[in-house]
């Protein structure tokens, strides 16, 4: 595993010497209810994330108000079906003016706060608010200009690859570079809502960290918490996911969003997975030491009179680990009791003769 330097966005440590940054995605599951979406930042920050992300967009500087062909949603498939992108845009934005009572909430609540920008007017808007990075979404990575924009803030950038080939990352990771941008998080990302498992090619991320020497992550479209555990073990340092206090409730993106006991869930069970990858050992941890005296070794299992042979009518390699290793059986059979040998005594080399 190659070692990447470690991140700092404010006081959180993205690297692996820390656990997995957890960002809970309001995305468009507020349902454009202020009060409902300060209640999903309370929600996650009892969950125990680390950060909240929002998406910084009016649906008018995502699309274009049309219904001609490429403008609405045709796939059947798609939990958007028949929606034209202007309108499921619309449905979906975050009002400019919420961000800084969302951000000021979360902020006091002990978590980051930030968002993802679609155009350069959002960047400059997030910049204002002071934010402590920025998320580049997968369908924006093409976006030179607005990679540059937000790289040259001085802030870390956060860019999801989903649909992404090799060359598009590298020209995005130039272009960020180039605009003065070092710290730069690159999440794998499958680009289907939901996605699936068999389509998520986790074995993705240990090379995107070694091809591009950055801390990696998953923005995770999944349902359920055993793929964003799966990414931590390969690498993942950050872990996005959709958040919604109910997904009968609906949202936008409810149907792939976690409710609240899941993101506990997920948080603690990335924890746990990122504790136990630890280091390359052998022989046991300290821990394990007082368990080695219940390893097998060789007893005395009946009565034995000086002078008389061992064998196995008398020897057994048994719990606990006080005498002999078993490694020494055919050595000690047939040899001679030097001193008489009650049951239950560990055998060693003095008791033969």
């Amino acid at each position: 595993m190659t070692l990447m330097n470690d991140i700092y966005i404010d006081d959180y440590c993205v690297g692996s010497q820390s656990k997995p940054l957890i960002i809970a995605e309001l995305s468009g599951n507020h349902s454009q209810q202020l009060d409902l979406a300060l209640k999903m930042v309370e929600a996650a920050a009892k969950a125990g994330a680390d950060a909240i992300k929002l998406q910084t967009y009016t649906a008018d500087s995502m699309t274009l108000d049309v219904r001609s062909q490429g403008f609405v949603i045709e796939e059947t498939d798609s939990l958007w079906h028949g929606e034209s992108l202007h309108a499921l845009y619309q449905k979906a934005a975050t009002p400019y003016e919420w961000h800084q009572q969302l951000f000021d909430r979360a902020n006091e609540l002990g978590m980051l706060a930030f968002s993802s920008p679609f155009d350069e007017q959002a960047v400059e808007f997030l910049d204002s608010l002071n934010v402590p990075c920025y998320k580049i979404a997968s369908f924006e990575l093409t976006d030179l200009p607005l990679i540059a924009c937000a790289a040259s803030k001085g802030k870390p950038l956060i860019m999801s690859t989903g649909m992404a080939s090799l060359s598009e990352i590298e020209q995005a990771v130039a272009t960020a570079k180039s605009a003065g941008c070092n710290d730069i998080v690159l999440l794998k990302c499958t680009s289907t809502y939901p996605a699936q498992p068999t389509n998520t090619n986790l074995n993705t991320i240990a090379h995107l960290r070694d091809a591009f020497g950055c801390q990696v992550g998953l923005s995770d479209h999944t349902a359920g918490v055993g793929v964003s555990v799966a990414a931590v073990a390969l690498g993942a340092t950050v872990i996005e996911k959709h958040f919604v206090l109910d997904r009968n409730a609906g949202g936008v993106d409810a149907a792939f969003s976690l409710e609240p006991q899941e993101l506990v869930l997920l948080v603690n069970e990335t924890e746990r997975a990122w504790q136990a990858m630890g280091q390359v050992i052998y022989g046991g941890t300290q821990a394990e030491e007082k368990s080695k005296q219940y390893r097998r070794s060789i007893y005395v299992s009946e009565d034995i009179k000086a002078g008389e042979a061992l064998d196995k009518s008398n020897l057994r390699i048994v719990r606990p680990a006080f005498g002999l290793a078993p490694k020494h059986w055919h050595s000690v059979l047939h040899k001679v009791a030097k001193h008489d040998l009650v049951k239950g005594t560990p055998l060693s080399w003095d008791d033969l003769q």
